[in-house]
């Protein structure tokens, strides 16, 4: 952006009309800097006229590294934007080194999207740009992974820089990707989008978005149009957390962008959709799960981060308690017999039953399943995706499984009276059953697939165990520290002082490794309940799900409040977490 600097240059006769114009075309961030790359000014010259003009000091080096927590008081895009890098922050005030001091625009957007004050110093614009490759990197580490013809894809690419060109004389870059696959047109509205494409180039902007993500260890990332924003969140061990409100004119070519890359109907507009899309940042490969819905205000994306990497198949490390991992392996152990795992959408069920299947996968075992969508390829094991378009559901591919003679099969939901039968006849028949169902604990489990349809004598013949969990936050480990919780507050959050008795509480105070909100990771509750002759026979005699629930803590089995109760007792999480998380249970009076 040229700013004053620009003008103040032509007017001092440092500058023609001819050159202003030509650094103006190719500026997209550090103005100065295309100046001193063409040979218009030398670097001395300019840096001692903006020093005598801005009256602003200059910052001959950067001494020391640059602490994260000042780096991230702007976004890159403001950074990438105005060419600006914050150097520190002395109370409210923001010491800014800038490409052009003169840029009130800059300031005042700094201003506004930190709420403090703005010291203006300048510096060599070779380092400035170097600090915003460092620190602010925009698209430069993603690479979309496909089969097509890349030769293709550039194609589409400049056609759609062209279009924004045509429009509005603009530069919608794509520097720094590869997108596998034939694209259309980049989007219907771009020139309604001309003022913003400058300035924050779409491809670039959806590039950093998914790099942002993969570096905060977000799951999700939420792109939401209401009627006069457009806001995007990143879920971050499963809280949402506001990123960026876009300009709301990008709306439509953002969604347009991840329609492309994703390989999906950008002409659509009136329909669910859902793809995938495979990257690369750096040397990690990662797979985006895109689902695509109308709303009233537009399109609404939620993109799912796959990072194999990261998928932990020890059930030793999952957050299992020694007597329940215990259990659990013990229905493993079983050759037949259905294994559910309950709990919301976003509470580790795939990851669970992953690491269930690896522990089975063995040479002289065959293990089938069938998933919508597959989130993981797993080797050794044979695994089916859903495609109802071609009539291959859940309950069609599990009765031809049992045409392969597997020892497991694994079924990523029993949604319909249908895929529950079938499950259960494989269970009667020899064959180990893992699958997932939505209920809110182990033992309202029973009563959900009895109102299914499912005679009581069947549930209770073929079930062997069936697990509840949910995920909570993990107090920070670097900012931990002991707190005291009055028994008014308590009871304010729903918890009975004779629960927590004896407890000493910690908390995270907030700090740069968590991103200041006292939380880093995620560690699971377990509510694992096996299904012993006792409550068989409950189940047979129709016990409520309140009876079978204190017959099974009877026999030893920890609701999810309680085993939230002994990790707040090991100091792993918080008693916020606890009650977010879970209800009290009658067992615990």
């Amino acid at each position: 952006m040229a700013g004053k600097i620009g003008e103040m240059l032509l007017r001092a006769g440092l500058l023609s009309q001819a050159q202003l114009d030509e650094a103006i075309k190719e500026s997209n961030g550090i103005f100065p800097l295309v100046l001193i790359q063409k040979g218009m000014i030398s670097e001395d010259v300019l840096l001692k006229f903006i020093e005598r003009q801005a009256r602003v000091p200059m910052v001959d080096a950067i001494e020391g590294s640059l602490e994260t927590g000042v780096l991230r008081l702007i976004t890159p895009q403001i950074a990438n934007r105005y060419g600006v890098i914050p150097l520190r922050k002395v109370g409210r005030v923001i010491t800014l080194l800038m490409s052009d001091p003169t840029d009130l625009a800059a300031i005042e957007d700094v201003k506004f999207s930190t709420g403090m004050e703005v010291s203006p110093v300048c510096g060599r614009f070779s380092r400035i740009a170097a600090l915003l490759d460092q620190h602010y990197p925009i698209g430069k580490e993603l690479t979309v992974v496909g089969d097509s013809n890349l030769e293709e894809v550039k194609a589409a690419e400049l056609a759609a820089q062209s279009a924004a060109e045509m429009s509005a004389s603009e530069d919608f870059s794509s520097e720094g990707i590869e997108v596998m696959g034939k694209d259309e047109d980049e989007d219907m509205d771009l020139a309604a989008l001309s003022q913003e494409g400058r300035s924050a180039p779409i491809i670039n902007l959806v590039n950093y978005l998914m790099t942002e993500a993969v570096r905060r260890s977000a799951s999700d990332i939420h792109m939401e149009p209401y009627e006069k924003t457009f806001r995007i969140r990143f879920r971050i061990d499963g809280v949402l957390h506001e990123i960026l409100t876009p300009s709301y004119r990008l709306k439509a070519a953002i969604i347009s962008r991840i329609k492309i890359m994703a390989k999906l109907d950008i002409t659509e507009r009136r329909r669910p959709q859902d793809g995938r899309i495979k990257i690369r940042v750096g040397d990690r490969s990662l797979d985006l799960r895109v689902s695509v819905i109308p709303t009233l205000n537009g399109e609404k994306v939620v993109m799912r981060l796959l990072d194999k990497a990261t998928l932990s198949l020890d059930l030793g490390v999952l957050g299992f308690s020694e007597d329940a991992l215990k259990r659990f392996y013990e229905a493993l152990a079983k050759p037949y017999g259905i294994l559910l795992v309950t709990g919301p959408t976003g509470s580790g069920k795939t990851t669970t039953l992953y690491s269930a299947l690896s522990r089975l996968n063995t040479p002289d075992k065959h293990l089938l399943t069938v998933e919508d969508p597959v989130e993981y390829n797993l080797r050794g094991i044979n695994q089916v995706q859903v495609n109802e378009d071609v009539g291959l559901t859940f309950s069609a591919a599990l009765r031809a499984f049992l045409r392969q003679a597997p020892n497991v099969l694994m079924v990523g939901e029993i949604r319909d009276v249908e895929t529950m039968e079938i499950a259960i006849r494989a269970a009667l028949t020899g064959h180990l059953v893992l699958s997932t169902i939505h209920t809110n604990d182990a033992p309202t489990t029973i009563s959900r697939l009895i109102d299914m349809g499912a005679p009581p004598f069947l549930v209770s013949s073929s079930l062997a165990l069936i697990q509840a969990q949910r995920l909570v936050r993990r107090i920070c480990k670097k900012c931990r520290a002991p707190m005291t919780y009055s028994l008014s507050l308590l009871e304010d959050l729903g918890v009975s002082p004779k629960e927590v008795e004896g407890i000493s509480f910690f908390k995270g105070r907030g700090c740069q490794d968590c991103n200041n909100t006292g939380y880093r990771g995620r560690v699971g509750l377990y509510e694992v309940m096996l299904i012993t002759p006792e409550i068989r026979e409950m189940v047979l005699k129709g016990s409520s799900s309140d009876d079978i629930r204190i017959q099974a803590v009877d026999q030893g089995m920890k609701t999810l409040r309680m085993d939230a109760v002994d990790k707040i007792k090991q100091g792993i999480t918080t008693v916020e977490e606890m009650v977010r998380e879970t209800a009290a249970s009658l067992s615990l009076e």
